[in-house]
Parts: structure tokens; sequence; C-alpha cells
């Protein structure tokens, strides 16, 4: 079966869900999220299909997430009401991907960000390549981390998932593993055999075999360090910390923050620590459903996407500044804004 941006194929009792849109880093669209739960959805049900592997066709990017040009133009064209509509959809496949029964592959090669951590981070088995770089990007274009990634952030070691969540900062296959957003560190170039292998033989088995590389540390060098400066009550106390600090992991903190939507930035601190209370990730996929729900609304999300994106020019006019300028009964109102519902199947949760 071909999908104009999709290859969706069975190699014995292999599925494969291929994205192939490379020129957009495949990017997801509307289409693609509805083929990929249609397909997963049929396959849930054929007996002879036992393992699911999703990859892409490009070893650049596995996903770089949501089609936010397609987004902002549905925006503009027919209001908020669409626009939700589309995050709903994806946020059901990232619960679906969650909960699926059978063993689904994800490789993670190349660039992962945003909907792409919720295709590929969330799965059973999840493999990165020494060529891979995953991010949760959000607040670089006003929006918070999402598709699950604010579940994954709230559970990483230490505070270094809330430094990934306010900075938008990117990890290394290593580090992506420690901080659990991947289970294995397979060398690009074994891909193709794993997919062979995985056709004929049970996933479990075959992945316990694959040869992978160490990953021993993580690569995060001054975890106290970083601790230290984000340990702190709100992000003026870290901002302040990371001004005094002249280590060079701070001075590029300093400058993501200065790139990022102030008010993104509040949110996600608020968002993260609310994401840790939660027990499991559909309750985390709501949270995030409401809070991107009211972000999208506001101006300064169309304005990221623009500097980002269409015009590229790196220089978006953020509606407020930093500091005592974002106004946090704003924030607040975020939090505590009408519910709006997934409308999840109900299921037994192991995560949390």
């Amino acid at each position: 079966m071909t999908h104009e941006t999709l290859r969706i194929s069975r190699h014995g009792h292999l599925g494969r869900i291929t994205l192939d849109r490379p020129r957009a880093l495949n990017a997801l669209d509307i289409g693609m999220i509805e083929a990929i739960a249609a397909c997963l959805a049929r396959w849930r049900e054929d007996r002879e299909v036992r393992t699911i592997v999703i990859d892409s066709t490009s070893s650049r990017a596995f996903c770089a997430g949501a089609d936010l040009r397609a987004l902002i133009t549905l925006l503009r064209a027919q209001g908020a009401g669409a626009a939700r509509a589309v995050f709903r959809t994806s946020y059901r496949l990232v619960s679906m991907l969650a909960g699926y029964p059978k063993p689904v592959v994800s490789f993670m090669d190349g660039i992962a960000m945003g909907g792409g951590i919720g295709l590929g981070g969330h799965v059973r088995h999840r493999i990165v390549t020494e060529t891979s770089i995953l991010a949760m990007p959000e607040v670089a274009i006003a929006l918070t981390p999402d598709a699950g990634g604010s579940y994954l952030l709230s559970r990483a070691p230490g505070l270094s998932g809330l430094r990934l969540a306010v900075t938008g900062g990117r990890m290394d296959g290593a580090q992506a593993i420690a901080c659990g957003f991947a289970d294995r560190m397979v060398p690009s170039c074994d891909l193709a055999q794993l997919v062979d292998d995985l056709a004929r033989h049970p996933a479990g088995r075959v992945l316990d075999l694959a040869s992978h590389v160490s990953v021993a540390d993580g690569g995060w060098g001054d975890v106290a360090g970083i601790d230290a400066v984000y340990d702190a009550p709100d992000m003026g106390v870290v901002a302040e910390r990371l001004r005094t600090c002249d280590a060079p992991w701070a001075q590029a903190d300093r400058a993501a923050l200065a790139q990022a939507d102030p008010f993104a930035v509040e949110l996600a601190w608020r968002a993260f620590f609310a994401a840790r209370a939660l027990p499991n990730l559909d309750m985390v996929l709501e949270q995030e459903f409401r809070l991107v729900c009211a972000l999208i609304e506001r101006p300064d999300f169309a304005e990221g996407v623009r500097a980002r994106l269409i015009d590229r020019d790196n220089a978006p006019q953020w509606s407020c500044r930093g500091g005592d300028a974002v106004d946090m009964r704003q924030v607040a109102a975020c939090f505590a804004s009408a519910p709006l519902s997934l409308d999840l199947p109900v299921r037994s949760h192991s995560q949390g």
C-alpha cells in the first residue's frame, strides 16, 4: 500500500510504516496521522502481523514534528476548532501507539522532534542511532512540549527534563536513552538488517541479539551544576543563576531562553511539575491538549511559526517580554480553561 507520503508494507510477520516526506523532514500532516492510525487499527486485528516497525526513507530525519505551516493555514482559514481537531487526532495516535498490544519498534534515526517524539517515543522498543537528534523545541514557537513529550520530560532523571522543556534543548542518542526517550542505540548502518530480522523473528529476541553502541553515562557532563541552577522556585531565579554562571551549557541555555517565547517558557515550567503529578500518559496528554488549545489562540503561535519556519528570520516579536512582563494569571488560566477531552479509550496503564 502506498500513501502520498507514507510507504505501508508487509514483510513476513512484520508490518512496516515508513514516512516518505523527506523534503519536509517527514513532518506529519493530518492525512499521514489518519493513515497511520487506520493502518494500526487494521493490523491490530491481523494475526499474521506480529511486530510493527515505524521508520523513514531519510537518514536525515525520522520526523521533525507536525506540519506547522499547514496547521497555521488551517487555523487562519477555518479557526481554532479545526486546528484543535488536528491536535486531538495526533494525540489519540500517541495514546494508541503507547497502548498497542503488539510490539512496535521505532527507528528514530536522524531528527526526531515534537510530534516525531509522539510517533516514536512511546512505543515498546525505541531505537536511536549515532545520528539521532531528539528534542521538544515547542517554546521556540510559543507552544509547550506536547505529543506526550511532557510525560517523558517529567520522568527524566533529576531536573534534566525541566531544563529541556524550557530551553527546547537537543539530545543525542546517548542522552535520549539517559533521559528515557529511547531504549537502545544501534548503528544506523544496521537498521536495514534489523528490519529483515524482525520480519522473521520476535522483536524481543532480535533486539536482544542486535549489535548496539554502549552509552555508559549519557554525556550530560555537569549534572550537579545543572540541577543546582534549575532547582529553583521559578524561572526568574533560574534566569538569574544562569546569568552568573560561566559554564558553556549555561551560555547555551541563556541563548535559547532569549529566543523562546517568555509566556510559553513560564507555561512549560508549570506544565512540567503538573505532569510529574499525573499518574499516566493519557492524563498528561489530556493536560497537553488543554494547554495547546489555549496557546494556539494567542498571536505568538503564528508569529513563532512565521519566524522559524516561514520567513526564517529567527526574529519573532513576542507579545510580552520575559520576567515580570509575563502575566502569571494568564498562565494559570491556560490550566483552568474549560475541559477539552481527547475521548481516549479507557485502558489499564502500566506507565507512571
